[in-house]
C-alpha cells in the first residue's frame, strides 16, 4: 500500500460543513501533522482550535495558510468568495508562492469561476495543482464523514491517489468526474435533481397524508416502490418520520434553503449555457426563491420547502 506524508494541511472556510470536515482531518491525519485553519468568523476558528489544541493552528489569512502548508483545502459559500480566497492580492492564496502545492476547492460555485482560478494558477504557478472537489451529503454527512466528493480530476491524473487518500479522511465516496470543472458540473446536476426531488417528495407526502396515510407508512411505500430516493429515506421533509433528518430537529443543521436556491440557480444557468431543456427548472427556482424569502423558512434546511408548501408538521397529534 502506498503511504503519503503529511506535515501540514490547510483548511480555509469553517462553515457548517467545512468545520466538521476540518475536524475529521484533525482526527485522522498521521501523528505530528498540523492543520492550519482560517475563517472570517473567528468563533469557528477558536472552537476548532479549542477542540484540537495540539493539532489545529489558527491563521490570520488564506495567504498565511498557503505559506504554512503544501496542501490547502477551501470550502466557502460562493464564487465571489473563492475568487477572494485565491486571488486577493494582499491576503489570497495566490499572493504567495504556491509552486508545487496541491490546492483543492470543495466549494459549490459556477464552473466559470473555478476555471478562471485554475487558469490563473496554471499561468502563474505551473507546478501547482488546482482541483474542484464539491461535496454532497449535507451537514449530517459532513459530521459523520460520509459525504460524497465529486472530483474534477481524470482517473489517469498522477495526483489522484494522493487526492483520494486525503479526501477519504473527510468523505466516503470519492468520484473522479473527469477534467477541470467537471466535479462542479456533476455537483450542480446532482443538486438540481436533489432540489426537484425535495419539492416532489413534499408534495407526495402532503397529498398522501391529506388522504389519511401515516407519513411513516408513506416512507416505507416510497422505499419499496419506484419512488425510492435518499430525500425520502434520510432527509425526510416531514418532521418526526426519520429522527436524524433536519426536519425532525426544527429543520436545523441542514443545507440552508438559500444555499439550495443558489446551487439550483447555478444549475439552471449551466443548463441554459449547454443547451439542456429543463421543464422544471424555472418552477423549482421560483419555489426555492420564494421559500428563501419566507421568514418561516429562511436559514433553515432546504427540505423546509415542505413547510412552505403547506405540509402538516403536527401530524402526530392526529394519530391515535
Amino acid at each position: 500500500m502506498v503511504s503519503f506524508e503529511y506535515k501540514a494541511v490547510g483548511f480555509v472556510g469553517l462553515g457548517a460543513m467545512g468545520k466538521p470536515m476540518a475536524g475529521h482531518l484533525a482526527k485522522k491525519l498521521p501523528p505530528g501533522a498540523l492543520v492550519y485553519v482560517f475563517d472570517v468568523a473567528q468563533v469557528a476558528v477558536d472552537d476548532l482550535c479549542k477542540e484540537f489544541p495540539n493539532r489545529v493552528v489558527k491563521s490570520a489569512s488564506a495567504k498565511e495558510v498557503a505559506e504554512k502548508c503544501d496542501i490547502v483545502i477551501t470550502m466557502v459559500p460562493e464564487g465571489a468568495h473563492v475568487k477572494s480566497v485565491y486571488l486577493d492580492p494582499q491576503t489570497g492564496i495566490c499572493s504567495t508562492d504556491i509552486s508545487n502545492k496541491l490546492l483543492i476547492d470543495c466549494s459549490t460555485i459556477d464552473t466559470a469561476t473555478s476555471l478562471l482560478v485554475k487558469e490563473y494558477i496554471t499561468k502563474n504557478f505551473p507546478t501547482a495543482s488546482f482541483y474542484d472537489a464539491p461535496v454532497s451529503g449535507g451537514v449530517v454527512g459532513a459530521v459523520k464523514g460520509t459525504i460524497a466528493i465529486f472530483l474534477g480530476c481524470s482517473e489517469t491524473d498522477a495526483n489522484l491517489p494522493r487526492l483520494t487518500h486525503l479526501l477519504h479522511m473527510m468523505g466516503k465516496s470519492i468520484i473522479p468526474c473527469g477534467g477541470p470543472s467537471l466535479g462542479l458540473a456533476a455537483k450542480l446536476s446532482n443538486n438540481y435533481l436533489s432540489g426537484i426531488i425535495a419539492i416532489a417528495a413534499s408534495e407526495a407526502f402532503d397529498m398522501g397524508m391529506r388522504s389519511g396515510l401515516d407519513p411513516r407508512v408513506l416512507q416505507k411505500v416510497y422505499a419499496a416502490g419506484t419512488g425510492q430516493n435518499t430525500i425520502c429515506d434520510k432527509f425526510t421533509p416531514v418532521p418526526g418520520v426519520y429522527k436524524e433528518a433536519p426536519s425532525s430537529n426544527g429543520y436545523q443543521n441542514g443545507f440552508k434553503v438559500q444555499l439550495m436556491r443558489k446551487d439550483f440557480g447555478l444549475a439552471v444557468d449551466m443548463a441554459k449555457r449547454v443547451g439542456s431543456k429543463n421543464v422544471l427548472g424555472e418552477l423549482g427556482l421560483k419555489t426555492y426563491t420564494d421559500a428563501m424569502n419566507d421568514p418561516r423558512c429562511r436559514d433553515l434546511d432546504s427540505r423546509v420547502v415542505y413547510r412552505f408548501l403547506g405540509g402538516n408538521e403536527d401530524w402526530m397529534k392526529d394519530i391515535d
